[in-house]
């Protein structure tokens, strides 16, 4: 860990991956939205990897899931994106696809929050922007969030460059991160890689550090 003016500055995820000081972030993983993602399968056994390395060693968990408002509730913005996914140029066609309680807005069964973890709903494509996710982080003194769900090109990538303009370190589980497009996928790695904000890993390297730190704690 360097240290500057009585900072303690990480560079690796070794510095980061305790449970004490980093949080899982399980963007999206909606019904919904992996079944719209062709190794849709994959990434879910790969984020269940994460999420029971995360729970063994007690590490808090955030789940997130994006909601549709209903039709009289969906403003310029809403109605703008909705028509660009859903490949239409009429904004009377459009459907609210994950509207609050429908099957496709739930969290995949495998992946099912437990009662001390934490789901919060957004309308927007960063995790922290309209939910209370700082809060809960800084309150939590939470200074790396790992990141794992769908989709890398569209969301996980405005939310990891949001977390470090807020004053956390972002953690992306590459192979836990499911692509709609892979040319775009591989555009917003080569862009976190460029611009150096966040710690790239994959899950089997997270959930090794994880047992090691709390192999060490136990320890006399």
């Amino acid at each position: 860990m360097k240290q500057f003016h009585g900072l303690s500055i990480p560079s690796a995820l070794e510095e980061l991956c305790e449970p004490r000081r980093t949080a899982l972030l399980v963007y999206d993983m909606q019904v919904g939205i992996c079944s719209q993602i062709r190794e849709g399968a994959r990434i879910v056994e790969r984020c269940a990897a994460a999420l029971a390395a995360a729970r063994r060693c007690g590490m808090r968990v955030v789940f997130t899931r994006h909601l549709s408002c209903p039709k009289n509730w969906m403003g310029t913005t809403q109605l703008r994106t909705a028509m660009a996914w859903q490949r239409t140029s009429d904004p009377g066609a459009v459907k609210s696809w994950f509207l609050r309680g429908a099957p496709a807005s739930e969290i995949v069964p495998e992946l099912t929050p437990s009662a001390d973890e934490l789901v919060l709903d957004k309308l927007s494509m960063s995790a922290f922007e309209g939910t209370p996710l700082t809060y809960a982080l800084k309150d939590c003194d939470i200074l790396g969030v790992a990141i794992v769900g769908i989709a890398l090109e569209i969301g996980i990538e405005p939310t990891v460059r949001h977390a470090t303009d807020l004053g956390f370190v972002p953690i992306v589980l590459e192979d836990a991160c499911g692509i709609g497009n892979a040319e775009a996928g591989a555009r917003s790695l080569n862009t976190m890689r460029f611009v150096g904000e966040a710690i790239l890993s994959d899950v089997d390297n997270f959930s090794r550090l994880l047992e090691a730190k709390g192999t060490a704690a136990v320890k006399p």
